[in-house]
């Protein structure tokens, strides 16, 4: 009988759907296996940013340093007795609507800093000397960083760029010196720890030709995607400092790759979140260019919804799965 026949033709038509189903997936999966990748090291960054802190935290113990800066000159602007490796340079950077408007409000704040480092040189960054900058320097990620969809990952961009290039020191215009920077010119690089992981982009300090910073440069094309669809993920993701210290995570050394915490009594000391005052700064501004989704997502992280961190992990876990398999040849270290 005929019928006898059926249920066979039934169990190769659904074992050929499952393949083809499963053949289809691997492909999505190998299509999307970079944007995974970066999904993952993104992602991994609370995971593994304190690993091995001990190393790259500056400290007595370690460094035979004061982070209180109690010991040392107000205007000490050299790291004597030990090697200057930071060249003598501030940058500051004033670029977007209202540059004109910025540069005014924080004048006398700037020019603290370059008082504060009589004879060192001092550049102010503005939309047309950071556009030739980028052009004659880095003329192949030109179109991008004129193509990026907010003023402050242009900004963002810019301090790695004229960093690698110059070397020195990066500020924010709203930081105000309260003494030199001399003592930390010791390091090959320097950043304040950011709360709770990571660090600030707000003020770093780097040899010329640094490593690491390069490391930030060449990884700015491969993160520039809108991300979430949403403009704080997406620079705090493409350019900011999540993106930064997430390169620095997986940096296979990091020892010179110092951060400016605190003691154990106060970690935040050298903290440069919201208007504080540190040993080295009054930070007198904030966060400006937070837009409204910021506060979307601290929301969504006191939420009790488990969709989110569901969704999230399983996304995390898949690309566990291909990172594990590619390691860091996506990082270009």
């Amino acid at each position: 009988m005929g019928v006898i026949t059926l249920p066979n033709r039934v169990h190769r038509t659904h074992t050929h759907l499952v393949a083809c189903c499963f053949a289809l997936a691997l492909l999505g999966l190998w299509c999307a296996r970079l944007l995974l990748v970066e999904v993952w090291t993104l992602a991994a960054l609370p995971l593994i940013w304190w690993n091995h802190a001990d190393r790259f935290l500056i400290s007595a113990a370690v460094d035979d340093f004061d982070i209180t800066f109690a010991n040392y000159s107000l205007r000490q602007v050299s790291a004597a007795p030990f090697d200057d490796r930071i060249p003598p340079v501030i940058h500051h950077v004033a670029m977007g609507a209202g540059a004109a408007d910025h540069t005014a409000k924080w004048k006398d704040v700037r020019q603290s800093c370059i008082d504060m480092h009589p004879d060192w040189e001092a550049h102010l960054w503005t939309d047309e000397t950071a556009d030739k900058f980028v052009a004659d320097y880095y003329p192949e990620l030109y179109s991008m960083w004129k193509g990026y969809r907010y003023p402050i990952q242009r900004i963002d961009a810019l301090r790695y760029m004229v960093l690698y290039h110059y070397g020195g020191v990066i500020l924010d215009m709203d930081l105000q010196c309260k003494r030199a920077l001399g003592p930390l010119r010791r390091f090959d690089f320097v950043a304040p720890a950011a709360h709770p992981t990571g660090f600030s982009v707000g003020f770093m300090m780097a040899s010329k030709g640094n490593e690491f910073v390069g490391a930030l440069v060449r990884n700015l094309q491969s993160y520039n995607r809108h991300w979430l669809w949403l403009p704080y993920p997406t620079v705090m993701f493409s350019t900011g400092c999540h993106y930064a210290s997430m390169i620095h995570a997986f940096q296979r050394n990091r020892s010179e790759l110092k951060i400016l915490a605190g003691t154990r009594d106060n970690f935040k000391l050298h903290s440069l979140n919201g208007r504080v005052s540190t040993p080295i700064f009054d930070h007198l501004g904030s966060s400006s260019w937070h837009s409204y989704d910021a506060a979307m997502i601290v929301k969504l992280g006191k939420s009790k919804s488990w969709r989110t961190p569901v969704f999230l992990v399983a996304g995390v876990g898949i690309a566990f799965f291909i990172i594990k398999k590619t390691k860091r040849r996506r990082l270009r270290v």
